[in-house]
């Protein structure tokens, strides 16, 4: 409660007002005074109050000190806790059916089987039972302020209220005088002598003359002090500034392999105008800004049944592995300039590139009778090549796919009914559309967002002829720079008519029957004889700082 300055308290009257300034000049005369420095016994040195002091390093005390030689009440604060130390066993969990070793583990080295039995065994992990009373651990942040301060009421001093301003007190005045004298409850402002004498009296506290030990009354004291009171009595205490921490680390994490934004791409078909043999594809993704290839290679074949016959020959057996036609790409660095770059291969035959791509951009199906005779003898050709050399491949064709026209809607591949997965389609070269996406591409790395996005599913029909023997990661770089801009050089390049229809959306947390990048089984695996989903390998970027865990 507050009081004008005609209504204090009668012994408020009395008190000195002395200058905080006055109080530090008589504070320094004391100390440097004669008289003080005998009254402490003659040799003391005052201690100047403008040195700095600094505080006292406790771990540097406490190793210079050894805890059997101090002895006192405070021994206990440098003995280490014998009940602070736990070591508690957690179970290793293995994602995948087969543990991650070797094969031929049985005939390493017991040494090495060993070293490898750190992928394998349980953790054994150090707990510290009293380490939550540590600010190292639990720093007193803003959020834990907040925490701290549920449930505490809040409290109003008269000093705080004697603050407010002048015209405020001059209203609580008028308040005042307006209450009769009998009603008027006892407080600061009432506290004059007129006011006393129509007061009632406070209870009388019972047994307060008693004799009373001093062991019942401390234990009377404790218990009072203990009811009522909030968890968290430093709660008011104000954070520090974290800028400002002395010491600062968290609690680490029990080890687990590192795992990025992860996207699933479902290749659904592979068409050309023409089928003459067998076309093999890859998917991988590029960055763009770093210039590099940040997956392993995805291999997937869409081939007709009739067109794995010309290769049966050689693949007697076919692993299920390699029929995989849906992968799982992870992204630790989500970035505007990564792509998702398609290429097609045939397989090896005689002549060069352009010859044997060159059926493919002037023929069509529908001129099948027109060049009916053409046709067989390049099926023919197709199918010696087959029996011959059906383990070499040769370039072919390739695309790209910039995944921030996927994950949000710029770059002029249109978004169907919301509520569906949309169907995109990409009709003709790039440059026709590229001038809507270039003035639309300032949204920049906020909306590279790969793990919640709409799936979509895509047409893909601007293939590129591959030119020379190989197409240079340099090449590679400069054609994917010049399909985010206006440039000429793509015009150059010849098309290819096909036609790639793929499915892109956020993979799932849990995918069934799914293969690590190591081809092991992948929890839940139901059923080993259906077609599985292919992890891809990430090369980040950048460095990723995490312990391998699983064995590679």
């Amino acid at each position: 409660m507050t009081s004008s300055a005609c209504e204090r308290r009668a012994f408020a009257h009395k008190i000195n007002r002395t200058i905080a300034a006055e109080v530090r000049k008589q504070v320094t005369r004391d100390y440097g005074s004669p008289q003080l420095s005998k009254k402490r016994g003659g040799a003391h040195h005052p201690l100047p109050l403008t040195e700095v002091v600094e505080p006292l390093d406790f771990e540097e005390y406490v190793s210079s000190h050894a805890p059997g030689v101090e002895a006192g009440p405070l021994r206990q604060l440098m003995e280490f806790p014998q009940d602070d130390l736990e070591l508690l066993q957690l179970d290793k969990e293995c994602t995948t059916l087969e543990p991650p070793l070797p094969e031929e583990e049985d005939s390493l080295d017991p040494r090495v089987r060993d070293a490898l039995a750190v992928y394998t065994d349980d953790w054994l992990v150090i707990h510290r039972k009293f380490q939550h009373y540590s600010t190292t651990y639990t720093p007193h942040n803003s959020e834990r302020q907040r925490e701290r301060q549920r449930g505490l009421v809040k409290q109003t001093f008269e000093l705080d209220e004697s603050a407010a301003p002048d015209r405020q007190d001059d209203q609580d005045d008028s308040k005042r005088r307006s209450v009769s004298l009998d009603e008027t409850p006892r407080g600061s402002w009432a506290s004059s002598i007129f006011d006393l004498k129509n007061s009632s009296p406070d209870a009388l506290l019972p047994s307060v003359l008693e004799r009373t030990a001093a062991e019942d009354m401390d234990h009377k004291n404790t218990e009072a002090r203990s009811q009522g009171r909030h968890s968290d009595l430093l709660g008011l205490y104000p954070p520090p500034d974290e800028d400002e921490a002395v010491e600062r680390c968290s609690l680490p994490e029990v080890p687990k392999e590192h795992c990025g934004q992860r996207i699933m791409v479902k290749c659904l078909s592979l068409k050309f105008e023409i089928e003459i043999e067998p076309i093999f594809g890859s998917l991988a993704l590029y960055d763009v800004k770093e210039k590099k290839k940040i997956s392993e290679d995805f291999y997937f074949d869409l081939n007709s049944d009739q067109m794995k016959l010309l290769l049966k020959p050689h693949t007697p057996h076919i692993v299920i592995s390699t029929l995989a036609r849906s992968a799982i790409f992870s992204i630790t660095y989500p970035s505007p300039d990564i792509f998702l770059v398609i290429k097609l291969e045939k397989v090896l035959q005689q002549g060069d590139i352009g010859e044997c791509c060159e059926p493919y951009m002037v023929m069509k199906e529908s001129d099948s009778s027109k060049h009916k005779e053409k046709l067989e003898k390049l099926r023919l050709q197709a199918e010696q090549a087959c029996s011959r050399l059906g383990r070499f491949r040769m370039p072919f064709a390739w695309t790209a796919i910039h995944l921030l026209n996927i994950v949000s809607s710029v770059g002029g591949l249109d978004r169907s009914d919301p509520d569906s997965d949309s169907e995109r389609k990409t009709h003709g070269t790039w440059n026709e559309k590229k001038k809507k996406g270039f003035e639309r591409m300032s949204v920049g790395e906020e909306m590279c967002n790969f793990a919640t996005f709409r799936p979509a599913t895509l047409t893909v029909t601007n293939f590129f002829k591959q030119e020379g023997d190989r197409l240079s990661d340099e090449d590679l770089y400069k054609f994917l720079a010049d399909m985010r801009r206006p440039s000429s050089v793509l015009r150059r390049l010849r098309p290819v008519t096909a036609q790639l229809k793929i499915d892109i959306s956020p993979a799932p947390d849990s995918p069934l029957y799914c293969l690590s990048p190591e081809l092991l089984h992948v929890k839940p695996y139901p059923d080993l004889r259906v077609r599985p989903t292919k992890e891809v390998l990430e090369f980040p970027a950048r460095n990723v700082y995490t312990p391998h865990t699983t064995y590679r």
